[in-house]
């Protein structure tokens, strides 16, 4: 398929794991932009991104590395404390590049937000407020639903855990 990138094993991409205070401008509003093109335009959904919850979390941040070494934004979530959006540690704001889909890249996020996270704040579990369609996905990273479905911003939800 033409256009299409394949991720293995995170060839050509860098990882970042940042907290607010330390995304540059130029960071940060790649950032925003890139989920904003997702989640306000792509979805149709017109919800406020900024929720407040930005400067509390860290930001997972997943650049393409071209040859010159310039990192192209290609995926990000944000690594969220226990106690801010759940008593549970979150990842949220999970998030990949259309035109990098399909290549394993949200697979890889994934795996890297939760390494960070244990990492950082040591193996627990985690809970996400997922859209209802990617269960099967989340499912793959050893989440499994914990809630009836809710609707948020219009769109179906699930509360899921990895414990």
């Amino acid at each position: 398929m033409s256009g299409l990138t394949v991720w293995p094993q995170n060839a050509g991409l860098r990882w970042r794991c940042l907290p607010f205070d330390a995304l540059s401008a130029d960071t940060l509003y790649r950032l925003l932009r890139l989920r904003s093109e997702v989640f306000v335009v792509e979805q149709n959904c017109v919800f406020l991104d900024m929720d407040g919850l930005d400067p509390q979390c860290l930001h997972v941040l997943g650049e393409a590395v071209a040859p010159d070494g310039v990192g192209r934004l290609v995926a990000s979530t944000r690594l969220v404390p226990p106690g801010v959006s759940f008593a549970e540690a979150s990842i949220g704001r999970v998030v990949t590049a259309p035109a990098d889909r399909s290549g394993g890249l949200g697979h890889l996020l994934m795996a890297e937000s939760v390494r960070l996270l244990e990492q950082l704040w040591s193996p627990q579990p985690i809970r996400i407020g997922a859209q209802a369609h990617l269960e099967r996905f989340y499912n793959r990273h050893g989440f499994v639903s914990d809630d009836k479905p809710y609707i948020e911003d219009g769109i179906p939800h699930l509360e899921m855990i990895r414990r």
